[in-house]
């Protein structure tokens, strides 16, 4: 596999903060020396008070669009049930015009039911819901292929997230720039060769796709082993009112290390 460069991302989760420590948040992402700067597409908080403070995705990601000046910029991942994909699609070339070009469209398909009951969406089935993901996906293209102007780089790249090897993989094989994955080293080792095979199965090189993960505290000691497993980009999720860098600090710190 052709090697990507080791990047270091932040995904700052709206949930339990106010506006203004988030804003001070990614630039502080962006003055550490990351790489990638995310948000979660959620309408509620996933940890603590159920009911506390929490932000939209995408109007955040226009605000951090504008924010910051040299990371690139995605959601981790938007919710594939909550918005027309036509309407995705323009949602997010008009952001990566604003960020200058840095705007990475992550994708899903969707698992939080309060999100679903709460704002009126049917929950429906996991297999229905990335049936409607693997629909939706050339639509998305084709929009973004037609808008004008459209994004600044010519194609916009796409992440899709999941570990699903039946499904998810297929849709990661076909659609993805980057495709993000969790679990142990041994875990995403696997997925990473049932990837490759997605590829192989459709003729698409599987050098083509970037390898990224979800940190948790404290896997910062496995980052090594996630790299001998095929993981290049490394993501942590600090949570408000507070978001701690101090993980992000020392993945940076790693990376440069490494030369």
């Amino acid at each position: 596999m052709t090697a990507f460069p080791v990047r270091i991302g932040v995904s700052i989760t709206p949930q339990h903060g106010d506006i203004a420590t988030m804003r001070q948040r990614w630039r502080d992402v962006e003055a550490l020396g990351c790489d990638s700067l995310w948000t979660w597409d959620h309408f509620f908080p996933l940890s603590g008070d159920p009911d506390g403070t929490h932000f939209e995705c995408f109007s955040l990601l226009a605000a951090m669009a504008l924010e910051t000046s040299r990371v690139t910029i995605g959601p981790l991942v938007a919710c594939n049930s909550y918005r027309n994909p036509n309407l995705v699609a323009d949602m997010a070339r008009t952001i990566d015009h604003l960020s200058g070009g840095r705007f990475i469209l992550g994708l899903g398909s969707g698992w939080n039911a309060r999100d679903y009951e709460e704002y009126g969406y049917a929950f429906g089935t996991a297999p229905g819901r990335l049936r409607d993901l693997r629909a939706n996906m050339p639509i998305i293209e084709a929009r973004l292929a037609s808008l004008n102007p459209g994004p600044v780089r010519g194609e916009m790249p796409i992440l899709i997230g999941g570990n699903g090897e039946q499904v998810t993989m297929r849709i990661a094989a076909r659609h993805a720039t980057i495709w993000n994955g969790s679990g142990a080293p041994g875990d995403v080792e696997r997925l990473n060769r049932v990837l490759d095979e997605r590829c192989v199965e459709i003729g698409r090189d599987p050098r083509e796709i970037e390898r990224s993960i979800n940190l948790r505290p404290g896997e910062e000691s496995l980052a090594d082993a996630f790299v001998q497993a095929g993981m290049t980009h490394f993501i942590v999720e600090p949570s408000g009112p507070d978001w701690d860098l101090s993980m992000a600090e020392t993945l940076v710190r790693w990376r440069d290390a490494r030369g």
